[in-house]
């Protein structure tokens, strides 16, 4: 599966925004699909994954601010982001594996390009 992240961009802090990750291939429902994000200097971290019952899970730091969601009609899964802080400013990427979810970088072989989000304060 091919993934693309796309939606990123700069926004004051306690805005919003709304990344996408778009995906190619027909078996994209079997999928459990993650968001980390990478600030700079710092270790790939876990925000939120998916997975194809469309059971959720989030990073304490996201709980109640961010929501993560996905269309398999669309082959696209979201990540509203809201109440943005400055320490969510990174470089977000979205991730695939087959079947259920997890929290680790390590455990996603497919991976996107990642897209920036820079939150002002």
């Amino acid at each position: 599966v091919q993934l693309q992240a796309t939606g990123g961009g700069l926004v004051q802090a306690g805005g919003s925004l709304r990344l996408s990750c778009a995906a190619s291939g027909r078996t994209f429902s079997a999928y459990a699909i993650g968001w980390f994000r990478q600030a700079p200097g710092k270790e790939r971290e876990f925000v939120a994954a998916i997975n194809w019952t469309g059971f959720r899970t989030y990073a304490d730091a996201v709980k109640g601010r961010f929501a993560i969601s996905r269309d398999n009609a669309k082959n696209t899964v979201y990540l509203q982001m809201n109440s943005l802080k400055s320490e969510d400013s990174a470089v977000y990427y979205c991730a695939a594996k087959i079947s259920y979810i997890s929290d680790s970088p390590s455990g996603y072989p497919y991976w996107g390009q990642g897209t920036l989000v820079t939150v002002s304060s």
